[in-house]
């Protein structure tokens, strides 16, 4: 059994996704090649944004909004504690400050009240200017927009949405990577739009910043001469190769792929609900399951159910061992456990099961027989 079956995937998908990969070969366009900007253009009309720009990974997607709106040392930048540490390296790699803020248990999303509160502190001390919030749409959920983006307008600060894992995800309708200023994706294989290697995408209504984006990602060069670099940049620019991939898998994604985790998810909760805390989804959200996490009592619980679900060939994960703020880099920063106390309680109870859109219900019933048998 797969964590996250891709291979399932693609044998769904195999007949088109070859042949997008030798039409590739056969132009020889492996840069920027016009896979890329049809990826683009139905990327941002599906979002439901004016511009997509394809780079080369999720973590610069962040990391090249942040530089299109000149955020840099001196800078905060607001961020959840509990997530991958891309959301807040982005930051710190062109030399702003993160600021770590604690979760809401139920979404392990951002805390609304948690994220005002730090912007004070943040303010009160003087150190910083806060400039930036990127909530995190994390295991597929989006963040609670509704009120950071009140909170962003009453301290004028940017919103860049890292919905990395969040792409399919909706609010009443409205779909992730249209709630921010400006929001970020990626393609990394597991998420639930992945391409076979890495990659990434950026969007925007700002013509001005989709330009720069675009000079940006070709390490600044200038739209009339890309021997005339008008600033420094980067080397991100998507592959021809995996936007060739993720056009038929983006298809299969809009068309019923998205529908079909939702299913999974709903058998998981149907099944779980009364034995452990499962996942929270509020009223008019929708998810787009990067990952279906329960919680279990305690860390006892939980590191005793994964190696009994280990034992008998079933895949699990624990997303995240530890909060951003345990992280060796960010020692220096001397942070208490205490100022993150739902963070640490995700650390000790979450535990993430198998979960994709080719799960098949007699594995699903597998994961759920030995889940409760191991409780």
């Amino acid at each position: 059994m797969q964590f996250r079956d891709l291979h399932a995937q693609y044998e769904a998908l195999k007949p088109e996704i070859d042949t997008g990969i030798q039409a590739v070969i056969n132009s020889s366009a492996f840069i920027l090649g016009k896979p890329v900007a049809e990826l683009e253009e139905k990327l941002a009309a599906y979002v439901g944004r004016k511009h997509c720009v394809g780079v080369a990974n999720g973590t610069e997607a962040l990391q090249l909004a942040l530089m299109a709106y000149d955020v840099g040392p001196g800078d905060a930048v607001f961020t959840s504690d509990f997530t991958y540490f891309a959301s807040a390296g982005c930051a710190s790699i062109i030399g702003a400050t993160p600021v770590l803020v604690d979760i809401d248990l139920d979404t392990f999303n951002m805390s609304p009240a948690a994220l005002e509160r730090a912007i004070q502190k943040t303010l009160a001390e003087g150190k910083l200017k806060p400039r930036v919030i990127i909530p995190v749409d994390l295991f597929g959920l989006p963040a609670n927009y509704p009120e950071i983006k009140a909170i962003a307008r009453r301290y004028d600060l940017l919103i860049l949405e890292d919905a990395a894992q969040g792409f399919g995800g909706q609010i009443d309708g409205k779909l992730a990577c249209s709630f921010g200023d400006i929001s970020a994706t990626s393609f990394f294989p597991a998420k639930p739009l992945g391409c076979y290697g890495d990659g990434g995408a950026i969007f925007t209504d700002d013509d001005a910043i989709d330009a720069r984006l675009r000079s940006l990602r070709a390490s600044g060069k200038s739209p009339e001469d890309k021997y005339d670099n008008r600033e420094v940049g980067m080397n991100s620019r998507l592959d021809t190769l995996q936007a060739a991939i993720l056009l038929p898998k983006f298809k299969a994604f809009a068309d019923y792929e998205v529908d079909a985790v939702n299913r999974v998810a709903e058998r998981y909760t149907a099944a779980l609900k009364d034995k452990v805390v499962t996942p929270t989804v509020p009223a008019g959200y929708l998810s787009s399951w990067a990952q279906y996490t329960v919680l279990l009592p305690d860390r006892k619980t939980r590191d005793r159910v994964q190696a009994a679900l280990k034992e008998q060939g079933i895949p699990s994960m624990v997303y995240y061992p530890r909060g951003l703020h345990q992280q060796k880099a960010y020692a220096w920063m001397r942070l208490s456990d205490t100022d993150y106390p739902n963070t640490i309680e995700a650390t000790n109870r979450v535990l993430s099961l198998p979960m994709h859109p080719y799960l098949k219900p007699e594995d699903q019933d597998t994961v759920i027989r030995a889940l409760l048998e191991a409780l």
